[in-house]
């Protein structure tokens, strides 16, 4: 190889390192853009949290009903279960 030949390389392989940290640069960029978008998709844990420990309390008074009340009981479960939607909607 030629003198020439070997700093052609050189320079090539520098580009080439160049465009490849800028490629690393920006898929990093699009990842964090692609994980803030699907955070703002994500439900409000806190509030989650106290919806589900809301409708837990429920459950527990519903069944709770079944030995004195059927029906009572019966509505206070169906109840939870419409509180459990609405959980999965926060």
């Amino acid at each position: 190889m030629h003198d020439r030949d070997i700093a052609y390389r050189q320079i090539f392989k520098k580009n080439t390192n160049e465009n490849n940290e800028m490629d690393i640069l920006k898929e990093k960029k699009d990842i964090t853009t692609q994980q803030q978008n699907e955070l703002k998709d994500m439900p409000n844990q806190y509030w989650h949290r106290i919806i589900s420990f809301i409708k837990s309390g429920i459950r527990i008074i519903g069944y709770a009903f079944i030995p004195y009340d059927l029906v009572i009981a019966t509505l206070i479960l169906i109840i939870s279960e419409i509180i459990g939607i609405i959980e999965e909607l926060v």
